[in-house]
C-alpha cells in the first residue's frame, strides 16, 4: 500500500502569493493550454484558459548532486491539495512514467529507476517498496523528467 504526496498546501501558498521559487525567482504567470499542464498541489490538469503558474521547485530540502530542479506548473488560484492512495488525473494522462527510489539521504537508489507504464505503477511502486533501502519515491514525465509527484508508504 502506499499514498501519493502532493506539494504541501503552505508552500504552494507562499508561491500562490507570489513567494520566491526554488532559483529565488517570482513565479511566472501563464495560462494553461489544458492537458500538459499538470499542478503538483491538486494533481489534476489545469483546465484550459485558466491561470497557472510556472517555476523552479526542488523536491529536496538541501541541495546536493542529486537534488534535481526543474520546471513545474501551479494553480494559480488556490486548489485543494489532493489527498488518496490512487493515481490522480497528473498519473493517469500519459502513456508512462519515470519512476525511482530515493534513501532517507534524499540520493537516487540504484537500480530503482524505471520507465514505467501507467498501468503497472502500483506494481513497480511495490516492487522498489520491497527494498529496505528506499524511504521514497519520485514520479517524473518520462520524456521531459519534470516532477510529478511523490510517492511514500501507505
Amino acid at each position: 500500500m502506499f499514498k501519493i504526496t502532493a506539494l504541501p498546501t503552505d508552500e504552494v501558498r507562499t508561491l500562490q502569493q507570489g513567494g520566491p521559487d526554488d532559483y529565488g525567482a517570482t513565479p511566472e504567470h501563464a495560462v494553461s493550454t489544458g492537458a500538459g499542464n499538470p499542478c503538483r498541489h491538486c494533481l489534476q490538469n489545469i483546465p484550459e484558459g485558466a491561470p497557472m503558474l510556472v517555476l523552479a521547485h526542488r523536491p529536496f530540502a538541501a541541495t546536493h548532486p542529486y537534488a534535481e530542479t526543474g520546471p513545474i506548473f501551479l494553480c494559480a488560484e488556490p486548489c485543494e491539495r489532493y489527498e488518496g492512495d490512487k493515481l490522480p488525473e497528473i498519473l493517469t494522462s500519459s502513456p508512462d512514467y519515470l519512476i525511482k527510489g530515493y534513501g532517507q539521504d534524499d540520493r537516487i537508489v540504484y537500480g530503482t529507476g524505471a520507465i514505467t507504464p501507467t498501468d503497472q505503477i502500483g506494481a513497480k511502486v511495490k516492487d522498489i517498496f520491497d527494498r529496505p533501502d528506499v524511504a521514497y519515491i519520485h514520479v517524473r514525465s518520462a520524456r521531459n523528467n519534470c516532477y510529478q509527484a511523490r510517492i511514500d508508504r501507505g
